[in-house]
This record gives structure tokens, sequence and C-alpha cells, in this order.
């Protein structure tokens, strides 16, 4: 970190270039989460401050919004489709086979290096190709069990490479 830099150097700036409105709370909150990957709570309290409004609203605001969030989320997010099409389609054995292979536990969703975090959603909008899963912004069909570690393992692969 550079000397003098402040977690709440971007977040100002953000601020800032919404010339410190108030009625721009969602814009401020949707390019904060950018920066960040996800809202900490003591920026959310930074930002009440500076727009001159209350935490609560800020935080309610926040957490109204399946968008935000107030997790620390990993650099690749998996999201597994759990909806009718793709849980008839066995979507829970692709979830239990992504938990396994990342060794999440139960209640854990990010692992423990940051590298990912596995949601569940209710539809992805691809219920012919089901069970669908998206990896950032990749979208993959008719996944399987092997498919999966495929594909982690592709990650994986890349980030050592890096």
């Amino acid at each position: 970190m550079e000397a003098g830099y402040s977690k709440f150097d971007r977040v100002c700036q953000i601020i800032e270039e919404n010339n410190y409105d108030k009625s721009k709370l969602i814009p401020i909150l949707q390019a904060v989460q950018n920066e960040y990957r996800y809202l900490p709570e003591e920026i959310l309290a930074f930002i009440a401050s500076s727009l001159r409004i209350s935490p609560a609203r800020v935080y309610g605001v926040a957490t109204f919004f399946a968008h935000f969030t107030l997790k620390q989320k990993g650099k690749h997010i998996i999201k597994v489709c759990d909806g009718t099409a793709c849980h008839v389609k066995k979507s829970t054995n692709l979830i239990n086979t992504i938990k396994n292979k990342l060794a999440l536990k139960d209640g854990e969703f990010t692992t423990k290096d940051m590298l990912f975090t596995l949601e569940t959603v209710s539809c992805l909008g691809a219920c012919g190709l089901a069970p669908v899963m998206v990896v950032d912004e990749d979208v993959f069909g008719q996944v399987t069990p092997d498919k999966v570690i495929q594909i982690i393992d592709s990650i994986l692969k890349q980030e050592a490479a890096q």
C-alpha cells in the first residue's frame, strides 16, 4: 500500500464524482462495490457521514437490493442455478461437488484464500442448458460434476501461472 494512501481515498473520489448528492446513493454504492467487490461496514458508515444521511438509510439500501453484498467475495464467483429446471437435472450434485473441491464447510461460501465464492441462485435464464453454472462472466451449460472439476482446475492452473 502506498504511503499516505487510505482505503477511503477511492470512496472520497466516488462521492466527489457524484457531487455529495444523497439522491445518488445507489450509484455511489454500485461504484464502491465495483471497487472493493463488496460493501465494508466501515465504508458504509463513512458514506453516510459524507452524504449527511443516517447509517441506517445507507445500510437499508445496501441490504434491500440483492445486487449489493456486505460480505467479502472471492476473486472468482461461481453461481450455480438451483431453479426448477436445473434442480431436476441434479444441480445439487454440482453444488456438493464444488463444496468438496473447494473444501467449503457448511455455512462457508468463500474459500479461505479468497479465490472462490460459491453462490446458489434461483435462475440464470438458461433453462434449456440445465444444469447451468456461471463462473465470473462465463456460462457453462449441461454441467456435470466432472466438468465442474475441470473448470475449477483450469482456473487454479491459470492462477498458479500468474
